[in-house]
């Protein structure tokens, strides 16, 4: 006698009842993009419905997020001013310090993460300060000044540091560093496993931080190499991290699992820009069921398990949730 799958799929009352992977609200963490000035925000072409705005639009974006249910941001600042070092964002008066405060005191509720690196900072648009002999990032040296804009960070009230570099010894270097400033209870979400994917185009359009010249390839990790991610992870883990990362998401669904069946820290899945606006473009040119695909991909993303997706289809997600 074979068995009747079947019967646990007549109707939708018994397909909710036995479904194993739910999405909510709260699986959810939202990108947003903060640019110095003042200005209407910028919708950005190669991402349909993402935008770089200014600190008031950034403040009424939290207020339309917490509506649909959504409590929590990654926080990306642009700065007008870059230098070789990323001066900017190692002051007390950094874009992205002010517009925590100016969360905080309007949205007090709202979960802040913030991006920490230098690529948005600098003029070469790479993660660190460069050496000057082999053209790459100076690893130590680097870590050096993460430290100091963490604690920019915990300063100006933010609720997670992000450190997505790449720089070996990151997670020891700000767990260090967070602890002996009066930040012991600050968790840290790292991006331990970042592949140098060729996914992240059009995020460097809205965070303006395109190389100007070489790659990545030296600090992000080589996308063909699966038992390598795993140790990534469980490297920061050892050295104190809260979560970890996959970056991106839909390439590497595999490796969240393998993740997943080595630690049992929460994961974090980067639904990146590249995979977004895919999504988004063949929507708009009619070619898939949008919302369909979009749910379907955010939910392979959690089965794998992630317990956190960052995605730019955040509030559309939650829309969704609400009305069903």
């Amino acid at each position: 006698m074979f068995k009747r799958f079947r019967r646990l799929r007549t109707n939708e009352a018994i397909r909710s009842l036995v479904r194993e992977t739910v999405l909510t609200s709260n699986d959810f963490m939202y990108p947003l993009f903060v640019k110095e000035g003042k200005f209407d925000k910028i919708e950005i072409g190669s991402m349909p419905g993402v935008f770089q705005m200014d600190i008031d639009e950034v403040v009424k974006e939290c207020g339309i997020m917490l509506e649909v249910g959504l409590k929590s941001v990654l926080l990306f600042a642009i700065p007008d001013l870059k230098d070789s070092v990323g001066s900017e964002c190692l002051c007390d008066h950094s874009l992205i310090s002010r517009t925590i405060k100016a969360i905080k005191e309007k949205y007090p509720q709202m979960y802040i993460a913030t991006d920490l690196c230098f690529c948005e900072y600098t003029d070469h648009g790479h993660c660190g300060i460069m050496d000057p002999k082999t053209q790459s990032v100076d690893n130590d040296a680097t870590l050096e000044i993460s430290a100091q804009q963490a604690i920019i960070h915990a300063k100006a009230g933010a609720d997670m540091i992000a450190p997505s570099g790449m720089m070996d010894g990151i997670i020891t270097t700000l767990r260090k560093a967070l602890d002996e400033n009066g930040f012991p209870n600050l968790p840290i979400m790292a991006y331990s496993t970042k592949f140098a994917s060729a996914f992240y185009g059009p995020f460097r359009d809205v965070a303006e931080s395109t190389p100007s010249f070489g790659d990545r390839r030296t600090y992000q990790m080589d996308v063909a190499n699966r038992l390598e991610a795993i140790e990534e992870s469980l490297e920061d883990e050892k050295e104190g991290a809260d979560i970890l990362m996959v970056k991106p998401a839909l390439s590497f669904l595999d490796v969240i699992r393998d993740i997943r069946n080595n630690t049992n820290l929460p994961i974090a899945a980067y639904n990146v820009s590249g995979e977004y606006a895919m999504l988004k473009h063949a929507g708009n040119a009619g070619l898939i069921d949008y919302e369909r695909v979009m749910m379907e991909k955010l939910l392979s993303m959690k089965r794998a398990g992630a317990n956190i997706i960052i995605t730019y289809h955040a509030k559309e997600a939650c829309e969704i949730l609400n009305n069903n």
